[in-house]
């Protein structure tokens, strides 16, 4: 939300993306139990329109947060989506209602002054998230592997938005396999505000009634390292393994899984499954094995899998978990021993 599109002037890439308030308020109400006493930090926002801001302000109490920490990227555009043009970035401080209106007041909104250009690598951005105890932010998209890079460095919890295409970045991937990273509850939706000077044109891009121009992508997902209910939920499988059904690799020994949802209930070997797997994926149910492309015995390191010489789409390699079958009476050496 509210991105001040990092460097925009001079990579120009389009990064500025705003969150609407119905899908943060869809992710965060799971993880709620985890935010009592703890500091807070949207770092890639502009206070002043940010929905991420108004989502914790709002919420301040309920929540049970200790503080609400913003930062602002300096504006440098002169079309800017905000309409706010800061000469100067800003960070916000909130530590909740003091005049028994349960609203943050401007009052009581401490507004601050940053050095720099707010620029989330800066030295002084840098202190701020070491005050942080979560993170919370829609981050560049051109900037998420540095931006998540940061994160793990000092050790941070967090719940981000994201392209589901950074699962295939190693090093992206190599987070999510030692489980410091795994998908929030949302795997997908819908739309995000853009700025007035986007010109892109697609089926993916409108502009409605007001004039507000949108952009909707179809595989956009939150990226947490909070423990989430869903995460302990066995994927409930039905699906036999046949050989024609599930063709092997031309230079790897593992299946091809197309769909989620075919995973062979009684298949114990290496299965390729799409990158969407992670949505169910349970570490206690199964175990990830590698990505096709950078698993370390892939004889065509760095390449897509073959089947029949034809390139697959991403595939992540996992195995189930073997687990001890639980007692049952049923199954019981007196029950088979009292049916003869």
């Amino acid at each position: 939300m509210a991105n001040k599109n990092l460097n925009a002037a001079k990579s120009a890439k389009k990064d500025e993306f705003y969150t609407q308030l119905v899908d943060i308020e869809n992710e965060l109400k799971h993880y709620r139990e985890h935010f009592r006493g703890k500091t807070v930090l949207c770092n890639c926002d502009d206070p002043r329109v940010s929905n991420f801001f108004h989502y914790f302000s709002y919420n301040f109490e309920q929540l049970g947060l200790k503080k609400l920490i913003t930062t602002c990227y300096k504006n440098q555009e002169r079309d800017l989506f905000s309409q706010h043009n800061s000469e100067r970035a800003i960070w916000l401080e909130y530590n909740g209602d003091h005049n028994g209106n349960r609203v943050p007041d401007p009052e009581e909104i401490g507004i601050n002054y940053l050095q720099g250009d707010g620029d989330f690598r800066s030295a002084e951005c840098i202190e701020l998230l070491k005050q942080a105890d979560i993170v919370v932010t829609n981050p560049p998209f051109s900037l998420f592997r540095e931006y998540v890079a940061q994160l793990i460095k000092y050790d941070k919890k967090f719940v981000i938005i994201g392209n589901q295409n950074n699962i295939t970045y190693k090093d992206i991937f190599t987070h999510i396999k030692e489980n410091r990273l795994w998908l929030g509850s949302t795997l997908s939706f819908c739309k995000f505000k853009v700025p007035s000077y986007y010109e892109e044109r697609s089926s993916r891009f409108w502009i409605d009634e007001t004039g507000q121009k949108w952009r909707s992508f179809g595989n956009i997902c939150w990226f947490t390292n909070l423990d989430l209910p869903k995460r302990h939920k066995d994927l409930i499988l039905f699906k036999k393994y046949k050989t024609e059904e599930y063709p092997k690799y031309d230079s790897y020994d593992a299946i091809n899984v197309n769909k989620t949802s075919d995973i062979p209930v009684d298949y114990n070997g290496v299965m390729g499954v799409p990158i969407t797997f992670l949505d169910k994926y349970n570490p206690e149910q199964f175990e990830i094995v590698g990505l096709d492309r950078y698993v370390e015995d892939n004889p065509k390191y760095g390449h897509r899998f073959t089947i029949n010489g034809k390139e697959t789409y991403a595939r992540i390699l996992i195995r189930r978990r073997q687990r001890p079958v639980p007692y049952s009476a049923e199954l019981s050496p007196l029950s088979i021993a009292a049916e003869n």
